[in-house]
């Protein structure tokens, strides 16, 4: 039997992040921070290292400088220890001179540093999403069925088919058809698998394991100059189609893609309940991240409900509920926070234009994502938006109905950000 050793995981670094601007204005969407002190890439390294996979490659193109800074500074093993984990950047050779085209496309282009790394097995995984799962236990999957390639699946909800890569698997889990994002509910009715009628099909998670050889024969495939870019919207498909042997890992722990500002906020506020979804409280399998000497956080009468508190902070205001408080927030005398996140401060003191880093006094915000290194001035209200509102300002911006104040930006006091009446 094959060990975790032989598997070289490679995590996608993503796109521009479209979807999560603003918070993707000046870091990669791997880099966006999460759960008051993580930062998204987080994740799937530490599930990797918790399941033995210690070759780990992060693939990167844009806005790269903060994840490549996180990942050199935090992941590092020691001298008597064989696994890595790397960057891979996007980068001009004599054979590839434009970006990455999707994301087997992207994997195309480092197809010699997987070569070199000379792994029978490739995990490919997202950057982009927040759950605990051990990988050995797809690898074992893989193994028993000889798969050439295995694709972890989840139950879907009927309303959320159309946001998934909807598969059909036979009684041995093998996939027999695929299709990317389908919105056509005839269409649809083909792919039911499950008996549950509020769940009835199966959708791709975006982790794939492959053979090695069979991922580079498929990626150096030329057929009639036909280029296999995506993993969901080509090589599975043309996976099936060349009757691969392509089968389905079923798993039903907790998953979120939040690759949208609203699944994003949803998702982090999630972890601030009382018995929250996910939880990073797991002793046998934890989430790693960069090592801080912050001094525990302090409050001074300040009333917390469900709140997700960070080290490193001062707080002196008057009720925060239902938040997640960052790494060396600062929150000012009086200042009530509801459903928000405050995502904190890479350092102590003054912003460039000499406001003070933190939250004044007196504010009350609401519905809110306070990115790193803001300065709100005293007297600040923030009401939240319609779900449906869209709004670009110069001091904030609204997505989803959230209110969505960028890093490093002021906002002066007295500023009143609410919906027109």
């Amino acid at each position: 039997m094959p060990k975790t050793s032989d598997i070289l995981a490679v995590i996608l670094g993503g796109g521009q992040g479209k979807r999560l601007f603003p918070l993707t204005l000046e870091r990669s969407k791997p880099a966006v921070p999460i759960a008051g002190k993580y930062r998204l890439i987080d994740i799937p390294i530490s599930n990797c290292l918790n399941s033995g996979i210690f070759k780990v490659a992060v693939l990167t193109q844009f806005n790269s400088v903060s994840l490549n800074r996180h990942i050199t500074s935090t992941y590092n093993f020691d001298a008597f220890h064989s696994g890595w984990v790397q960057v891979w950047a996007a980068e001009q050779t004599m054979a590839h001179t434009d970006w990455y085209q999707g994301t087997a496309d992207a994997v195309r282009k480092q197809l010699m540093q997987i070569i070199s790394a000379r792994s029978d097995y490739v995990l490919i995984l997202a950057g982009d999403h927040l759950y605990r799962m051990d990988y050995a236990k797809m690898a074992e999957f893989h193994w028993q069925n000889d798969a050439d390639i295995t694709v972890a699946v989840q139950p879907v909800p009927n309303n959320e088919a159309y946001r998934f890569g909807i598969l059909k698997v036979d009684e041995t889990g093998r996939i027999t058809n695929f299709a990317e994002k389908p919105k056509d509910p005839q269409l649809l009715e083909t792919f039911v698998s499950r008996k549950d009628t509020q769940q009835p099909y199966l959708g791709s998670m975006g982790i794939y394991l492959f053979k090695t050889d069979m991922l580079i024969e498929m990626l150096t495939h030329d057929r009639n100059h036909e280029k296999l870019d995506d993993f969901g919207a080509d090589i599975i498909p043309f996976a099936i189609g060349e009757n691969m042997s392509v089968y389905g890992y079923s798993f039903e722990g907790y998953w979120r893609d939040i690759g949208t500002i609203r699944t994003f906020y949803e998702a982090n506020l999630e972890l601030a309940a009382e018995r929250p979804s996910f939880n990073f409280f797991d002793q046998r399998n934890p989430i790693y991240t960069h090592a801080r000497f912050l001094p525990g956080s302090r409050t001074h009468c300040c009333q917390m409900n469900n709140v997700l508190l960070a080290e490193g902070c001062e707080i002196s205001g008057d009720l925060i509920e239902h938040s997640v408080i960052g790494l060396r927030s600062i929150i000012g005398e009086g200042t009530q926070i509801f459903d928000s996140i405050v995502m904190g401060a890479d350092y102590y003191g003054y912003t460039k234009s000499g406001a003070p880093v933190g939250i004044g006094k007196n504010c009350r915000i609401q519905g809110a994502i306070i990115d790193k290194n803001a300065g709100i001035g005293d007297n600040v209200i923030i009401k939240p938006f319609p779900e449906d509102a869209e709004l670009d300002n110069p001091l904030y911006v609204v997505r989803d109905g959230i209110v969505i104040v960028p890093k490093n930006t002021v906002i002066p006091s007295g500023t009143v950000i609410q919906p027109k009446a």
